[in-house]
């Protein structure tokens, strides 16, 4: 697995799930409405076997495992068989364990200092989080006066809907939105899977329509 690959639709779902029945149906959701990555944040006490179930039942989407606050969270992500992690911050010794198992991973970042240790850590895809709260799409322009030369991309995570989605996309170090609002806990837990990939289907076509411009 490789940042490109799983970055190439430019979306990932992030869910918090609460058990592996529904985090099957959810990941088949997202597939019938064509996106095929995922982050499942281990913050819910089912979030490794949320994994490891849909790394068993659909192997067509790539599965990562969010919300890595230590380097514990980083082993019981990997044993559950994720195939990329995401942390909110930068903790570096979670980035050690993650090394050290070879899982690629995706550091927060939410200030100028951050970035530049992210950069001499060698990780050059971010996630910038929380991104609304933080900024947005203004504090990404920002950030590119003294980083668009280091080919730094980021991942904003955190507040973003269908609404921004278009806009966060179109700035150029972005690589890809982290986005929950096609798959919201509600959702979920109502067990809303047309909706949700009717959602997901939704949050494609913007894209499409974006890089035909």
């Amino acid at each position: 697995m490789n940042a490109d690959s799983l970055l190439q639709q430019r979306l990932i779902c992030v869910a918090a799930i609460e058990s592996p029945e529904n985090a099957v149906a959810l990941a088949d959701s997202l597939l019938a409405g064509g996106l095929n990555a995922m982050e499942v944040t281990f913050r819910t006490s089912a979030a490794g076997e949320c994994i490891a179930c849909i790394r068993k039942d659909l192997p067509g989407i790539t599965v990562g495992a969010g919300t890595l606050l230590t380097p514990d969270d980083v082993k019981k992500a990997v044993d559950a068989g994720a195939q990329f992690g995401v942390s909110p911050g930068l903790n570096e010794s979670v980035l050690n364990a993650a090394r050290k198992r070879k899982l690629l991973m995706f550091p927060g970042v939410m200030t100028p200092s951050e970035v530049a240790r992210a950069l001499e850590l060698d990780y050059k895809c971010l996630k910038f989080f929380p991104a609304e709260a933080a900024g947005g799409i203004a504090m990404l322009e920002a950030l590119a006066g003294p980083f668009s030369h280091t080919g730094v991309k980021f991942i904003p995570t955190g507040g973003i809907g269908a609404e921004s989605l278009g806009k966060y996309l179109s700035v150029p170090m972005v690589a890809a939105v982290g986005g929950s609002w096609m798959a919201t806990r509600k959702l979920v837990s109502e067990k809303a899977w047309d909706k949700i990939t009717a959602l997901t289907a939704e949050a494609l076509s913007i894209i499409a329509r974006l890089e035909k411009t």
